[in-house]
């Protein structure tokens, strides 16, 4: 384990470390990954997270109104 690790990321054995190795560590992303995203990426989730707000509430009030 070196010394680049804040104390909480830390694994706690060596196979969780092993594992963060090869596979990837996702629990070190910060919230400062995502916001380096390009925007045109950026706007792309709004837009499909908006979307998929608006159908299913759509949904919603239209199976109300049967």
């Amino acid at each position: 384990m070196g010394g680049y690790m804040k104390e909480e990321n830390k694994p706690f054995n060596d196979v969780i470390d092993d594992i963060n190795k090869i596979e990837g560590n996702a629990a070190n992303v910060s919230k400062d990954a995502v916001k380096k995203l390009p925007k045109p990426l950026k706007y792309f989730g709004y837009i499909i997270a908006g979307v998929l707000s608006i159908s299913i509430l759509l949904m919603i009030i239209l199976y109300l109104l049967n």
